[in-house]
């Protein structure tokens, strides 16, 4: 019997059954709340700290040392946010520091490049969530272990204070939605340059985040189809979902409603598509994951298969939504009882949750398989 996805996700979450928000989980929401309104006016709030006269420092008290401040990653976990975290690099591989430039604008961004692999099979660029860093992301979420065993490079770009306040890829704003401007296309521009470098054709590139990375992750899957051959999406929401700042907040809380229209068939070149989300997520609300889907393959399209399993100590539901030809253009991923954070990560990491199924390693073997 045919289920169209409204339907679809109803059942998966009665399956998944989360539980009530707790007091801490809504805190949290509004930290994230704070964080968002605080990036729209870091702008202003930097210009005004940069025309206010310089105090007069004080004279240093006597008998204290100065503050020591405590290597990155080092016998403990990264709270959520700091991104601290130092990711593990194989014996003879390479992460390197480099810098892009384009007219679009300029960006810095780790390279991960295995060791033993003359040039790498395949590219997967890695875009962090708010607060995040390269190295945080990286050891949140394993990637740099995945790509040593399939010869992939990563990239990992940075989102810089200077562009927002909460160092948050700025998918709410109109400007960033669209080919051939903003962040998408410095972006764009960065994975074509590796692309070029590595000799790689459109099948081997890819692109995933988390939270806003992930807002942005679909964005450049919406605007650069000839760029990307699939996305993964953790935790994130439709391009247009929202406009600016307020309607941001909305999405978040209740999920978004795209502007764009909804496609009777998956565009052509369909950039395939895996989302996670977290039924207990309290910062982008389960109902973004829906629409998300329903850009790619219409909102009355019924998923081929839906399966219930468990994995990492939590139960999740996968629904394949298949192509004409039977490849599967988006898998979604509910995971029960996960926040907003990368399911099967690692605690070193912020934003991390090491319960659930892999997600990491679930997005390289969708990547990589087309009839995943």
């Amino acid at each position: 019997m045919t289920r169209t996805l409204a339907a679809s996700m109803r059942r998966m979450n009665r399956l998944m059954r989360p539980a009530r928000l707790s007091k801490a989980t809504r805190s949290f929401h509004k930290a994230m709340t704070d964080i968002l309104v605080k990036s729209a006016l870091g702008p202003v709030a930097d210009s005004k700290a940069r025309t206010a006269k310089p105090r007069k420092a004080k004279a240093p008290q006597t008998g204290r040392g100065p503050a020591v401040r405590k290597k990155p990653g080092t016998a403990r976990s990264a709270a959520p946010g700091e991104g601290r975290a130092t990711p593990r690099v194989a014996a003879a591989a390479q992460f390197l520091d480099r810098t892009h430039r384009s007219a679009a604008g300029a960006r810095s961004y780790k390279l991960y490049l295995p060791a033993g692999t003359p040039r790498p099979t395949g590219l997967v660029l890695m875009l962090h969530g708010c607060k995040q860093s390269p190295d945080d992301f990286a050891t949140g979420t394993g990637m740099n272990a995945l790509a040593e065993k399939h010869g992939l490079a990563i990239a990992y770009p940075a989102q810089t204070r200077g562009h927002n306040a909460a160092a948050c890829w700025n998918w709410f704003r109109p400007g960033n939605q669209r080919r051939g401007a903003g962040e998408p296309a410095i972006l764009a521009s960065l994975t074509r340059k590796l692309t070029r470098e590595f000799n790689l054709e459109r099948d081997r590139v890819f692109v995933a985040g988390l939270s806003a990375g992930g807002a942005m992750a679909v964005i450049l899957a919406d605007a650069y189809p000839d760029v990307f051959s699939a996305a993964g999406v953790h935790s994130g929401l439709a391009r247009g979902a929202a406009r600016n700042v307020i309607s941001a907040m909305t999405a978040m809380r209740r999920g978004g409603v795209s502007e764009g229209a909804r496609p009777a068939s998956p565009p052509s070149p369909c950039v395939r598509r895996i989302i996670f989300q977290g039924t207990a997520d309290s910062t982008v609300h389960p109902a973004n994951a829906s629409q998300i889907v329903a850009n790619v393959v219409g909102g009355d399209a019924a998923p081929a298969r839906i399966s219930t399993r468990s994995a990492g100590g939590r139960g999740y539901a996968r629904s394949d939504f298949t192509g004409s030809d039977g490849t599967v253009l988006v898998e979604l991923w509910i995971v029960e009882g996960a926040g907003h954070a990368w399911s099967g990560g690692h605690a070193a990491g912020s934003y991390a949750d090491s319960k659930g199924p892999n997600a990491s390693a679930e997005m390289i073997r969708f990547f990589l398989t087309k009839n995943a």
